[in-house]
Order: C-alpha cells, then sequence, then structure tokens
C-alpha cells in the first residue's frame, strides 16, 4: 500500500493500536505526540496532565516496537489560544463548553493534518472510536463505532469534508477489550493503562479554581434567584456552577434545588426543581452538516445534548446558515449552552453545532 499515514499516538493504548493496525495493514506510519502544554508552563494544575514524560516515553516505546519514526510535535501556544482560552471564555459567558470537540477540530483535525501534508503524508489517524465511510454520491460520512459503548463520533461532529477524506479510524470496528488485547500481544508497556475521563488540562475536575489560577481573578459573588426572579441567596460566582447541578450551592432549601439557568451579565444563578429543568427545544449555532450539505426541509433525527446523553427523537430544521432549531418528541433535561448537539440517523452523523 505504502500510503503515509501520521498517526497522532497519546501514549495511550488506543493509539499505540491503531499504530499498529495501520502498519500491518501496509500504511507508511509516523508517530507523532502533540505537546500540549509542559511543566515549564504557567499551569500550577497539572497533577497528571497529557504529554507528561512518562506518555512521551511510552508513545516513543511503541513506536520503537513497531519500528516506525516518531516525534514530538509541539502544539503549546496553539492549544493555549485554540483550546483553553475557548474552554475559559465560554464558561466566563456563562456557557459549559466541551473541550474535547474543539480540541479535535483545532488540533488533531486542524493542525495536525496541516503538519501532515508538509511531511508528504496523505492521512491523519487517531485511536478514535469512530468510522469514515464514503456514500454512492462520493460524500464522506462519519459514522458511529462498533463498540457502543466506547463510540466518540460525539466529540468528532466538527469534521468537515476535506478533513474526513485525509481521515482514518483503524478502531472503528474494534471493541476496547479487542484493542487491550492486541496491545497485550505485542508485549506494549502500556496495554493495562487506565483510561482518563477527565479534561486533560483540568484533572482534578476543579475548573473554577483552575479559571481563577489561569486569568488570575477572583470572580465575585452574586444572587441565586427563582424563576420568577425573586432573590433567593448569594452565589460564590457564576463560574463555580453549571445547569443541572444540585451539590454544592451552599444553600438549603429544603427540597431538592438545582442550577436551571446562568446570566453571566447580570452574575446571576436561577434555581428551580427537578422539573423545571426539563425544555422541548433548542437553537444551535456554529453548525457542521457532515451527510448534507444543508437541511433544505425538517429532517427526523435523533440528537445528543451531551456525551454521556441517550440519543433522542426530534426534529431538526435549519434556519438560516449557520443556526439549527430541533424540537424534541419529550423534554430533555438540563439543555446546557455551550454545549454540543450532535444529530444521528441510525449509526450516520448527520452533524452538529453549538447550544445557544
Amino acid at each position: 500500500m505504502n500510503q503515509k499515514v501520521l498517526v497522532a499516538m497519546s501514549g495511550g493504548v488506543d493509539s499505540s493500536v491503531a499504530a499498529l493496525i495501520l502498519k500491518e495493514q501496509g500504511y507508511d506510519c509516523t508517530g507523532v505526540i502533540m505537546r500540549l502544554f509542559s511543566s515549564e508552563d504557567a499551569l500550577p494544575l497539572a497533577k497528571r496532565p497529557c504529554c507528561n514524560p512518562q506518555e512521551i516515553l511510552d508513545a516513543q516505546a511503541v513506536a520503537e516496537k513497531l519500528e516506525i519514526p516518531f516525534s514530538v510535535y509541539d502544539c503549546t501556544q496553539d492549544f493555549r489560544k485554540g483550546v483553553i482560552e475557548y474552554f475559559i471564555n465560554t464558561y466566563l459567558a456563562g456557557g459549559t463548553p466541551n473541550p474535547c470537540v474543539e480540541c479535535n477540530r483545532v488540533m488533531k483535525f486542524g493542525k495536525l493534518l496541516s503538519a501532515a501534508r508538509e511531511m508528504g503524508c496523505e492521512y491523519v489517524a487517531t485511536g478514535h472510536y469512530a468510522k469514515v465511510k464514503r456514500d454512492c454520491g462520493g460524500r464522506w460520512l462519519l459514522c458511529k463505532a462498533e463498540d457502543s459503548t466506547k463510540d466518540q463520533t460525539y466529540v468528532l461532529w466538527s469534521l468537515t469534508q476535506e478533513q474526513l477524506s485525509h481521515t482514518l479510524f483503524p478502531l472503528g470496528d474494534l471493541k476496547k477489550s479487542d484493542a487491550r488485547l492486541l496491545a497485550e500481544g505485542r508485549g506494549f508497556s502500556n496495554a493495562k493503562r487506565k483510561e482518563s475521563q477527565d479534561i486533560c488540562f483540568v484533572p482534578d475536575g476543579d475548573y473554577a479554581s483552575f479559571i481563577e489560577r489561569y486569568t488570575g481573578k477572583k470572580f465575585p459573588s452574586g444572587n441565586f434567584l427563582d424563576l420568577q426572579g425573586n432573590v433567593l441567596g448569594t452565589h460564590r460566582g457564576c463560574i463555580h456552577y453549571t445547569v443541572g447541578q444540585r451539590k454544592g450551592l451552599g444553600i438549603a432549601f429544603g427540597t431538592p434545588t438545582y442550577v436551571c439557568a446562568k446570566n453571566a451579565a447580570n452574575n446571576t444563578v436561577t434555581l428551580g426543581s427537578n422539573e423545571e429543568l426539563f425544555s422541548r427545544e433548542l437553537t444551535a449555532n456554529s453548525i457542521n452538516l457532515i451527510a448534507l450539505p444543508r437541511l433544505r426541509v425538517p429532517l427526523r433525527v435523533e440528537a445528543k445534548i451531551r456525551y454521556t446523553a441517550i440519543p433522542a427523537r426530534a426534529t431538526v430544521e435549519q434556519t438560516d446558515s449557520d443556526r439549527l432549531h430541533i424540537r424534541f418528541d419529550e423534554p430533555q433535561r438540563a439543555i446546557s449552552p455551550g454545549q454540543s448537539v450532535v444529530l444521528y440517523d441510525g449509526d450516520v452523523v448527520i452533524g452538529g453545532g453549538i447550544i445557544e
């Protein structure tokens, strides 16, 4: 085959097995790990950040076993501006961002794909659990992985036709257990490494403290409101709360109470009951359609409003060039501005957008 592929290697099992599969299929592979931040970076948060020395060594060891070239690609400035600051700015505006979506858009299938082209590589490959197919009309499709428990298409909805045409997902037909067996069979040192579920630059999950450390600012307290606008008490600052949150409000009401909305401009947090978290409709912007160039008529789909959500039946309508309106058959809980909504037709990703 001898087609050149730049394989994004993280030091973890999945990307290592992706490189193994491609090498055995006859691709001319080059491994690279993206250094997204380092110990010299002004981020005193990294208890266990990605791109740490051990992960670099693990990725390098796999590359040596596979006898493929390997290098470290410094992306610290791009990651800081394109992902970390995006995450912070969305939080400060009252949203709840998914930085993995932006990292895939800006870094793995943006900057890394550009680097691949400069190196003469036809493709970029990653260890994501997803599939790329082509329909009978020549359009590239993003499809769910065989292992539904590991499917990662939710964080890949921003991929364009050009990016998909130069992307390989070798794990799309595997189960996670199969990937581990392949790694163990080849004697990879990282075969039994546990997966991290945290945001790589906030490994302790304390987003508010991270934002305060990064910006050097303390964010003022404000009012808790009920849905009628009555003041219920004082909060610690909007960045400490997310829609749907119940624990950590710092105030007792006698009945279960949840964050229903945030208004960053007024520095208010609106509280209500669990029932008041449900709604049928949302609007999304910054859209990317994959399976078709435009929605010319309302379309029946299944929609996910967060990574862990069960897809829900809905009708979507494109209201202008960069906006979708989605109405669910059944009310959905805690629809959060800043999160992604991703649309499916069976296993095929129709597209997605950012919830307003």
